[in-house]
């Protein structure tokens, strides 16, 4: 395989929001006029500082293998995945990245035409960073060797640990010192002044955002356990043993209406608090949501959706990485969050959405302040699936990955799902939402269905209580013409005998419950109306 210790004439990266730091797996660059500013990244220090732009986080214990095009290395898809253990599994999972990149690339008419490699993990206790980098060499090699037997160039292989940057590929010892090169500071570089003027964000490390979609244990995991086991022996039997799905839609109802209280909650704290402390002074000061919601729980979880160039200024402020003030933030909004929701409503709603039903109906809410307060509630129902109920956060971290993805944080949205996956690898809208997200598919057609859904089901909920009106009316005139109808033989002896038909004692329909009264709800050809 090519073995080039050169680089290309430079490594550019797009200033659109569209191409850049955000890159979809398969989504290379946009089609029309460019109107694109645009930085050459020369060398391995530039590369590594670049890389947690590209992915929207700081990634941690993972190996990231990004495609190149063009004779200028214009950077194009990328794909990312945990390093794994066992030296024993670096061969195939090399392959496996390898192929995986190539293919998406080629499925969207680019092939690579080389590929940087980025392997990201910290130091076990007793290691240094020189040490990763020489126990990691030889997973380097084979991922190198896998790209070059699909005929494609691995231009740098980048071991990034303990803070310092160490190249396989550059044998220049002043350039790429054995000891490691010590990374930039944070938000002192140019890429990351132009991505703060892109409204591009970083949002910590991926253990970070991992961390705030699981349980932090401590004395309330406990608490959350008992009212999962309690709601699960009140639950559970409600929609399996109810009669023609009637408990499964009373269980479905009493999860979204409750969901629907907590989102209002989390505009304004005010009614969660008011039983508790009605003579407290201070609830007035929450009564204008809108204007100001910037309370702690609020500002810190609402950070896609609030100004870009703000969150990432924040950031990048001299003298301060990511995982400072901002992280702080993020903890304490996450902690407040969790203080508006109590342990058995959210076992309720966890239960609840176990319902492929009720979760799809939750999934509409994905956008304006129902969006954004709906990402802050799923958030809250993740960390509280804790032991033995780690499954059942599949369906609320899908939900955070929808709702991110809908809301435009992509990097948010493919933590959620892959983190979905690993609680329930079979769940279905994990698996569909993933793809999508990957092959950088327009949430929108997804919206639209979603919206049509609702806005049919509020059409039909509007003519229910019309038609149930008239079948009343309709019901009522027949009874009070009857004795009149009576005197035409035909007609009578035909309604004399479906009548007859539901009442003769010891006759067919006598044996039959419930028949005497119409059945809602069934369907044409089912015996048991589900």
């Amino acid at each position: 395989m090519p073995r080039s210790m050169s680089y290309p004439q430079g490594f550019r990266i797009s200033e659109e929001r569209e191409n850049v730091l955000v890159m979809n797996a398969n989504h290379h660059e946009t089609s029309g006029p460019s109107r694109t500013q645009q930085i050459t990244l020369r060398g391995p220090a530039e590369l590594a500082d670049a890389l947690p732009f590209m992915l929207g986080f700081h990634p941690t214990d993972s190996v990231v293998l990004v495609a190149l095009h063009g004779e200028r290395g214009r950077f194009g898809g990328r794909v990312r995945l945990g390093i794994p253990s066992s030296p024993r599994e670096w061969a195939s999972t090399a392959d496996h990245l390898a192929e995986c990149l190539v293919e998406g690339g080629a499925r969207s008419g680019t092939r690579p035409d080389g590929i940087v490699v980025f392997l990201c993990q910290d130091p076990a206790p007793g290691e240094t960073g020189r040490h990763v980098m020489e126990r990691l060499r030889p997973f380097s090699q084979r991922l190198r060797t896998a790209c070059g037997a699909l005929d494609i160039p691995v231009y740098e292989v980048l071991c990034i640990s303990d803070g310092l940057y160490f190249s396989y590929c550059c044998p220049d010892a002043r350039c790429c010192p054995p000891d490691g090169t010590p990374l930039a500071l944070s938000g002192t570089t140019v890429t990351a002044a132009t991505a703060t003027y892109a409204g591009v964000q970083v949002r910590g490390t991926l253990r970070d955002m991992e961390a705030r979609l699981k349980p932090a244990g401590g004395p309330e995991e406990e608490k959350q356990r008992a009212a999962l086991d309690t709601a699960a022996a009140s639950i559970v039997p409600r929609v399996l043993e109810g009669p023609e799905d009637r408990g499964r839609v009373e269980v479905r109802e009493e999860t979204l209406r409750l969901a629907r209280e907590i989102l209002r909650r989390f505009t304004n704290p005010k009614p969660l608090k008011s039983p508790k402390s009605p003579k407290s002074p201070k609830i007035p000061k929450a009564s204008n949501p809108p204007a100001n919601t910037a309370n702690t729980a609020n500002t810190a979880n609402t950070a896609s959706t609030a100004s870009p160039v703000n969150a990432a200024s924040t950031a990048n402020l001299p003298g301060m990485t990511f995982p400072g003030r901002a992280l702080a933030d993020m903890r304490d909004g996450d902690a407040a969050d969790d203080a508006l929701i109590t342990p058995e409503e959210a076992a309720t709603l966890i239960l609840g959405l176990q319902d492929r039903v009720t979760r799809d109906r939750a999934a509409e809410w994905m956008e304006g302040w129902e969006g954004t307060a709906a990402l802050r509630l799923w958030r809250v129902l993740a960390r509280r699936c804790v032991t033995p109920y780690q499954e059942h956060a599949a369906a609320p971290l899908t939900l955070v990955g929808w709702t991110a993805w809908s809301t435009g944080d992509e990097p948010t949205a493919r933590v959620a799902l892959g983190l979905a996956l690993d609680a329930d690898p079979e769940y279905v809208f994990a698996q569909l939402l993933h793809q999508a997200c990957n092959e950088g598919l327009d949430p929108e057609s997804l919206r639209s269905c979603l919206r049509s859904e609702r806005d049919s089901r509020a059409a039909a909920e509007q003519i229910a209580p019309a038609s149930s009106r008239r079948v009343r009316m309709r019901a009522s005139h027949r009874q009070g013409t009857r004795p009149a109808l009576g005197r035409a033989g035909r007609q009578t002896g035909t309604r004399d005998r479906r009548a007859a038909a539901g009442v003769r004692p010891g006759g067919p329909a006598a044996d039959r419950p419930g028949n005497g009264s119409p059945r809602h709800g069934g369907q044409r050809g089912s015996r048991s109306g589900r």
